[in-house]
Formats: C-alpha cells, sequence, structure tokens
C-alpha cells in the first residue's frame, strides 16, 4: 500500500498548476480531496511522475451568487457545499445528494469538482449535475471554456477535462420553490458506492407535470438522463399511477454493469423502483 515515488508541485494560482501540467504533460496528476487518486496510487493502479495539489489556491474554492446561477469553486469541499446557505436555498438537491456522499470524512475532505472530473459513474454526483444542467467551466493554457453537464461525461473514468486543463468552476441554474427533488440511492452500506442511484426533480402546475428531470447513477460507464420517463411525464398528471407508469421506462438506453454487487437485470429493476420513488417525493404525490 506504499506509491510509487513521486515529485510533488503545490501551486498557489490556477495559472501556476495549467503551466505545471504543460510542462510535465501526462506524467502529471491533478490532486484535490484525493479520496480516489490516492488509494489508486497506494494500490499502484495510478503511478503518476508528478502530483500537482490544487489545495492551496484560494480561489478555487467558496460558493458565490452570479446572477441566475451559483458558481461554486471546484475545491470547495462536500461538507462546505451542503453547508452553504445559497446552495441549500436556490440548488437544494445538490445539497441533499452531497450529505448523501461517503462519510463525514469524506465529506470533509473530498471536493465537488474532484468527484466531478473523476468522471465515476458509480458517484452520486454527475448525474446529479446532469439533472441539474450545471456547467463545468475549464482553464487552460488558451484560456477558459464552459461545457455543458451532458458532454462533459464521455466514458468511464473520463471527462471532457484536457490533459493541460483544470477543472475551476461549477456553475448551476437557480431553482424555485416551484421545484421539488429527491436523490435515491441503494448501496450495501452507508459508505459504500451506490449500486443504484436516481436523482429526480419535478415541477408542478395545476397539479400536472410541467417539467421533470430524471438522472441515473451506476447504469452503465457514464451517468444517463432517463429521457423516455422525462418524455412520459411531460403535461401528464402527478398522480401516483401515473409517476409509477413512467417510472418502468427509466433503464431504457442505459447499459448497467454486472459485478460482484449486482447483476445488470438487477440493477435495471433497482432503477425502475427508485425512480418511482424518487419521483413521488419529488413531487409530493
Amino acid at each position: 500500500m506504499i506509491p510509487a515515488a513521486f515529485d510533488y508541485v503545490r501551486p498557489a494560482s490556477v495559472a501556476e498548476a495549467v503551466a505545471a501540467l504543460g510542462e510535465h504533460g501526462d506524467e502529471a496528476k491533478l490532486l484535490a480531496g484525493g479520496h480516489s487518486l490516492l488509494p489508486l496510487m497506494k494500490l499502484r493502479l495510478a503511478s503518476p511522475g508528478v502530483v500537482v495539489d490544487l489545495g492551496r489556491i484560494p480561489d478555487l474554492r467558496g460558493v458565490r451568487d452570479d446572477g441566475d446561477v451559483l458558481a461554486i469553486g471546484a475545491m470547495t469541499t462536500h461538507q462546505a457545499v451542503v453547508a452553504d446557505p445559497l446552495v441549500r436555498e436556490h440548488v437544494p438537491l445538490l445539497a441533499h445528494t452531497t450529505a448523501m456522499v461517503g462519510d463525514p470524512q469524506v465529506r470533509n475532505r473530498g471536493t465537488l469538482g474532484g468527484a466531478l472530473a473523476h468522471g465515476d459513474a458509480a458517484g452520486d454526483l454527475p448525474a446529479v449535475a446532469q439533472v441539474l444542467e450545471a456547467e463545468m467551466v475549464l482553464e487552460g493554457p488558451s484560456g477558459r471554456r464552459t461545457v455543458a453537464a451532458a458532454d462533459f461525461f464521455v466514458d468511464y473514468l473520463t471527462t471532457a477535462v484536457g490533459e493541460d486543463e483544470v477543472l475551476v468552476e461549477v456553475r448551476v441554474p437557480k431553482y424555485g420553490a416551484g421545484w421539488g427533488y429527491r436523490y435515491e440511492k441503494f448501496n450495501r452500506v452507508a459508505q459504500a458506492w451506490a449500486i443504484v442511484g436516481v436523482a429526480a426533480m419535478v415541477r408542478r402546475e395545476n397539479g400536472t407535470v410541467a417539467e421533470a428531470r430524471v438522472g441515473l447513477t451506476n447504469m452503465g460507464t457514464v451517468p444517463y438522463r432517463a429521457r423516455a420517463t422525462e418524455g412520459a411525464l411531460a403535461g401528464a398528471p402527478a398522480d401516483a399511477t401515473t409517476l409509477a407508469t413512467a417510472a418502468e421506462a427509466a433503464d431504457q438506453g442505459t447499459d448497467p454493469p454486472s459485478d460482484l454487487n449486482a447483476q445488470a437485470d438487477y440493477r435495471r429493476h433497482l432503477a425502475r423502483v427508485l425512480t418511482r420513488r424518487a419521483l413521488e417525493a419529488a413531487s409530493g404525490a
């Protein structure tokens, strides 16, 4: 459980971090919270020649109100996200789900940007970012660019972040009081990865579903939006029967893995059941 030898760089600014990545190329890995990279290094499943620690860059932490969106620094810890009054008021789904990530030790060290940039579809936050239609701000040698959550997760443990780029900010739209939300998660123990998770948001008008969003965790190599379920609910009555019927389509288009925790057909079953529960809670049905 001892990592291979590596050099260590601790930049004081994003520009210095980008320069370090440019200097060391694919030998370099960014260190955010460390809960993904360090275990891989200890098992020697990852052996970077250089670790670039982002923990000393103050501009990467904190939440600020930016008009119609909240701008959350990539190095903001999970616990800081949970406790932030702006997040709790305007994006309660993010606070609700983040409170379910790992355990207190993980939440006090792990970071929002680190979890998203790691790109693990079994993590809770990628599916939530999809449902919230968040945007990721990346900085590299050519400046900054913004990538929508729908385009950010490319494949298993692969995101749109380039080798010479740093995820600096997550921009999340504000959601008003008309939205209900829920994250349902099925796992073996509280600290374990979700076998399946479902994030749901529902906006009701006059007893009908004006808009529904459903994101799926661990149903493939990337997080999924349950588009068939969302489409079935648009304009439909917000009652338990309608929600249950729409939830039966939640696994359409997914490619769930089979592993030691669950077979693919069981994950499909869980996705349908958890989607129904999440929709009922989000809609108040």
